[in-house]
């Protein structure tokens, strides 16, 4: 990560984000349905690569899943392992340290936010599809490319010039940038068109099955939780309508 990014994450923000006062978020609901459909039973052995503080390893592996969580950042890592039910290491997406074909299923639900460049991207999906088993499901996460767009207008960042400038490359590059590390503005990433994380994923030697859309609308309004779930369920097959994308490829 870039010096923005570490910042954005070394206050913890990334702790409290999915699951807050009110109960899990829209994010963590829709994904973990998403996943559940998707994974083998327990006690299948998952890797979490970028899995943050360790929100989704911390409920697969009170699923009874065998669960191993790598991040880039140390306050993740720390924050992790403080559940104390899985393992947690340092590690990059590009060069893991975990054997050949030694996974049932890799998870990667937010390292390619933050790899910027296509041959970063491309070589982590490589290193899932080293690591999973033949058969194996990868299940990868993205943002979409109009998600600053629909956000600003929601939240009305629109007013401010710079979050503009920020929004007009989105859209032209996908390539996100918050160097003043404003906040609700995200930081650095790229966000994806649908057909370039399925394009992606192909090019490191995996399958798509499917590619869905996590939160739906209700991503993009204040809905009551069961029209939000709702929604989420009649958009899952148009991604575009959802902040977060969801690609299950399988080795």
């Amino acid at each position: 990560m870039d010096d923005a990014a570490v910042r954005h994450y070394a206050d913890g923000v990334e702790r409290d984000r999915l699951v807050g006062r009110g109960g899990d978020s829209l994010e963590l609901v829709r994904t973990l349905a998403l996943l559940q459909a998707e994974l083998p039973p327990p006690p299948a052995r998952i890797l979490d690569v970028g899995g943050g503080p360790g929100v989704y390893a911390a409920r697969l592996a009170a699923a009874g899943y065998d669960v191993r969580l790598v991040d880039v950042h140390p306050l993740h890592v720390d924050q992790a392992a403080a559940h104390g039910t899985f393992e947690a290491a340092l590690g990059d997406a590009r060069r893991l340290d975990d054997p050949d074909e030694s996974a049932d299923a890799v998870l990667l639900l937010g390292p390619l936010y933050h790899l910027t460049e296509r041959d970063d991207r491309v070589q982590a999906l490589s290193e899932a599809r080293r690591v999973v088993r033949p058969g194996g499901l990868v299940a990868v996460a993205v943002i979409h490319r109009f998600a600053s767009l629909l956000d600003g207008t929601r939240q009305g960042f629109l007013t401010d010039p710079r979050f503009l400038e920020i929004v007009k490359r989105d859209l032209l590059e996908g390539q996100h940038r918050n160097p003043e590390n404003v906040e609700g503005w995200f930081t650095t990433a790229y966000f994806h068109l649908p057909h370039e994380i399925c394009e992606e994923v192909e090019a490191a030697g995996l399958t798509v099955g499917r590619l869905a859309g996590v939160e739906g609308p209700g991503g993009w309004f204040n809905a009551p939780r069961d029209v939000a779930l709702t929604a989420a369920g009649l958009a899952e097959e148009i991604p575009a309508l959802s902040p977060h994308m969801l690609c299950l490829a399988r080795r």
